[in-house]
């Protein structure tokens, strides 16, 4: 019997609501092999939730509610210092749709554009980098959101109605076209939730699901399989239906004033502390420094100003240098 470790708790629980359970959660352990940084652990904790006849405005507000009920229990206010930026969490948080938000940060309107190569030209104008694998209208739209306004959203806001092609388990929008009913969670520069409106067509479920189950063939790592147990279960009929998640470790980072996901969690994965720097190269584009090590391996450390670059070329010992200012301070993607 093949058996995996879950990315998430998500179809187990939709498939609770199709049982007759009008509202389930869970509170569990996730694994996603993702890499390492700060904000992220391999193994991490998650809430997830879900509840049948609602949709993401109800569950905008269930968030509102469990954030606040949470932060003034342990510490007593709503407003606090994470990392000497001061935070207020009383509600109502700002709801602004990715659209807008990326309008109002880079002043590219991405709802002007009717082909990709539009998008792609006013984009590099704007200074967004295209991945190659980015090739449409919606995919770019996010590409601008997490490069040019992720990292500016300090006070909590709610970022809404996102594109089809990142979002294969919500439900259309309900008036506009191309976009679902979600939301992500935004404070401190940082997703912390993520909820949508379900989507409950078991053939649209199918063909997205078959859409993505091609992109992971293809080497997308972030793609979804074809789970013919939960369209099964969709088959049988959901009600209207709409989920949340929310990370605990990352929550709990807010809470406790801490800088690094490694410091809330009791054996965090570490880098191994033997390796030595044998070679690496610096893209001032994309800010990732690419280290070759003496045992073969090769990393990508993601979002290094050129700055820390220059002082490892003209650092004395560069093996010194990379272990104290680099390996345990920034993410990092395994290339070989």
């Amino acid at each position: 019997m093949e058996l995996y470790l879950r990315i998430a708790t998500e179809l187990h629980l939709k498939r609770l609501i199709v049982g007759g359970f009008e509202k389930v959660f869970e509170l569990g352990r996730i694994f996603r092999n993702e890499g390492v940084s700060t904000k992220h652990n391999p193994e991490f904790t998650t809430i997830e939730v879900y509840q049948a006849y609602g949709d993401y405005h109800d569950m905008m507000e269930l968030t509102e509610n469990i954030i606040t009920t949470a932060t003034q229990e342990v510490l007593g206010t709503l407003k606090f210092n994470y990392q000497e930026r001061e935070v207020d969490l009383t509600t109502p948080w700002r709801r602004v749709t990715m659209h807008e938000i990326v309008q109002e940060k880079t002043g590219v309107d991405f709802t002007q554009f009717k082909t990709f190569e539009e998008a792609k030209i006013a984009a590099e104008k704007a200074g967004i980098g295209v991945p190659e694998d980015c090739i449409s209208i919606g995919k770019l739209l996010n590409e601008a959101f997490e490069q040019k306004a992720e990292e500016t959203l300090i006070q909590p806001t709610f970022v809404i109605d996102y594109p089809i092609e990142i979002s294969p388990l919500a439900k259309p929008h309900r008036s506009k076209l191309g976009l679902v009913e979600r939301f992500e969670w935004f404070v401190v520069g940082r997703e912390m939730a993520n909820g949508f409106s379900e989507l409950t067509d078991p053939i649209d479920q199918r063909e997205r699901l078959e859409a993505q189950a091609a992109k992971k063939a293809a080497g997308d790592v972030e793609a979804h399989s074809v789970d013919e147990d939960f369209l099964a279960a969709l088959e049988y009929g959901m009600p209207p239906t709409v989920g949340l998640g929310i990370g605990i470790d990352r929550l709990v980072m807010l809470l406790t004033n801490s800088a690094s996901i490694r410091d809330v969690i009791a054996f965090p994965l570490l880098k191994s502390q033997s390796a030595v720097v044998k070679a690496f190269d610096y893209d001032a584009l994309s800010k990732i420094l690419r280290v070759e090590f003496s045992s073969g391996s090769i990393y990508k450390y993601h979002d290094i100003p050129e700055s820390i670059y220059q002082e490892l070329q003209n650092a004395p010992s560069k093996g010194q240098y990379f272990n104290a200012q680099i390996r345990d301070k920034f993410g990092c993607d395994r290339e070989v």
